[in-house]
């Protein structure tokens, strides 16, 4: 148990996770204050959900992936309709949902972030199996921008 209280003091990268959490948090509460009026209460948590949701995706991709790419190519060699279907369907969706919607610099930045606090787990020699390391990860990434959130709704700032 004492080990597991002095990791983020070994994985120092695992502070800085949760530091750029909570930044991702402040930064998406920002333009919701403006652009949302005070009646519009689920549109913001709306917002929020979607945040959420896309810094999990983040997190799990970066997490896992091996066995992310292990399934697509597998389903890939299936045939050569599939594999162009596949590429198309991720270059199409992906590059239309990162330029669009101005999101590239933020996967990016906790891309990276999740990435080199993976590194730094294996550097202590930390490592638990695939799904719990995106769970763990997740909840890191998750209550920091929670954090955030809550910072941005009560007027603190960094």
């Amino acid at each position: 148990m004492f080990r597991l209280l002095l990791l983020p003091l070994r994985a120092p990268m695992l502070l800085v996770l949760v530091a750029i959490a909570v930044y991702e948090g402040l930064q998406w509460s920002q333009p919701l204050q403006g652009a949302v009026p005070s009646g519009m209460a689920q549109l913001s948590s709306l917002f929020w959900s979607l945040d959420c949701l896309h810094a999990l995706l983040v997190v799990v991709v970066c997490t896992m992936p091996d066995l992310l790419l292990q399934r697509v190519s597998s389903l890939m060699a299936a045939s050569r309709v599939m594999s162009l279907v596949i590429s198309l369907l991720i270059v199409t969706v992906g590059g239309l949902y990162l330029l669009h919607l101005k999101v590239l610099t933020n996967v990016l930045i906790l891309g990276t972030t999740v990435l080199l606090a993976r590194l730094d787990l294996a550097r202590v020699r930390v490592a638990p199996p695939p799904l719990l390391m995106a769970a763990v990860l997740g909840v890191l990434v998750l209550g920091g921008a929670g954090v955030g959130r809550w910072l941005a709704s009560s007027g603190g700032s960094f």
